[in-house]
């Protein structure tokens, strides 16, 4: 990026974490931290008021998960480099990460060394897959054939679908205990456009019950702990 300096922000809602990497990151002589985010909604605001070069971004966030706050970030802006943190690591969760837009993906151990010169990789517009540097091209053809290869055990639609904004606000309530009676009421739609929620998100999780459902939610961090039982009061009816 010439001699300017990248541009990053932060994206972590546990402040102690946040502020080791600002003080780890502020280190190197090529980067500024321009904006610091404590929930996906607000990163998506504060993407589009400091456009950063490169975005650092934790899957486990209140209102909206990291994957989402990705989408739709890297929906708007083609120019902003994100890079995943998580504290939940396999390799599906890194193809979900990938095809949500994000360019680089890590657990939330790595090493300064290491996530240095990833977010100078990704401000150059370039990928990094493990120990790998990709460009656009390259990615493209690596996922289409982790698809293949996860498709060759998962329904082709449960792979490739990731779930709806108001099949994550159900599954919210999920895990913070709605009956499909509440959760009907709580956000006015009939309960039979519950089930017909309920039934897409246990398919496309390829799980059998709401409570495999939540279980797996909580465990990769798309619903972050801090917010299970913060939901409003339920609706009785």
């Amino acid at each position: 990026m010439k001699d300017e300096k990248i541009r990053l922000m932060i994206v972590e809602d546990h402040p102690l974490f946040g502020e080791g990497l600002k003080r780890v990151l502020e280190l190197e002589d090529d980067i500024e931290v321009v904006a610091e985010a404590r929930t996906g909604k607000q990163a998506v605001v504060l993407a589009e008021k400091y456009h950063p070069d490169v975005i650092l971004m934790d899957i486990n966030l209140p209102e909206m998960n990291g994957l989402q706050a990705t989408r739709e970030i890297t929906s708007l802006f083609d120019d902003i480099g994100i890079i995943v943190i998580t504290a939940f690591h396999d390799d599906e969760q890194l193809f979900h990460a990938l095809r949500a837009g994000a360019m680089a993906y890590y657990p939330k151990d790595i090493q300064p060394s290491e996530l240095v010169p990833a977010i100078r990789q990704v401000a150059k517009g370039n990928y990094v897959v493990g120990d790998m540097v990709m460009s656009r091209p390259r990615v493209a053809s690596w996922l289409l054939r982790r698809f293949e290869e996860m498709a060759l055990f998962e329904d082709a639609d449960v792979v490739f679908a990731p779930l709806t904004q108001r099949e994550m606000e159900i599954l919210k309530l999920i895990v913070d205990g709605y009956s499909n009676k509440e959760i009907a009421a709580y956000l006015g739609i009939s309960r039979q456009t519950v089930k017909n929620h309920i039934s897409a998100i246990l398919r496309k999780l390829a799980v059998n019950d709401r409570t495999q459902a939540a279980v797996l939610a909580l465990k990769r961090g798309w619903i972050s702990l801090e917010e299970v039982g913060k939901s409003e009061s339920r609706q009785r009816v």
